[in-house]
């Protein structure tokens, strides 16, 4: 049973189709941690462009996956680039959404047999 993630959007857009589910779901397993660890770069070198773009990126997919705390807090993220804040100011949030989106990962690894 997912608790760190909800597929109703997914299966919505997709008209149920198991395969684009399974599409999107692999997507995200391969491709959101490379994200964040970008983000995360984007952060430690305080490039508020580079962590605002991979932020950008992963926010439709995080919500998608309905992970309304994640993208939640990636918007905060995404605010914190255009004022270019200070690193100290989002490094909480930015482990917090870590955290959920593997969880998620683990999650879906296993409901998925990914």
């Amino acid at each position: 049973m997912a608790l760190n993630y909800n597929l109703a959007k997914v299966y919505a857009i997709s008209d149920n189709d198991q395969e684009f589910v399974n599409e999107i779901l692999t997507l995200f397993v391969n491709d959101v941690p490379e994200d964040l660890a970008q983000i995360k770069e984007g952060i430690k070198k305080k490039d508020h462009k580079h962590a605002y773009a991979y932020a950008h990126k992963i926010k439709p997919t995080l919500d998608l996956l309905g992970m309304t705390v994640a993208f939640e807090e990636i918007l905060e993220v995404e605010a914190w680039t255009k004022a270019e804040g200070r690193r100290k100011d989002i490094e909480h949030t930015f482990d917090s959404i870590k955290t959920k989106v593997k969880e998620a990962i683990k999650e879906i690894k296993k409901d998925f047999d990914l």
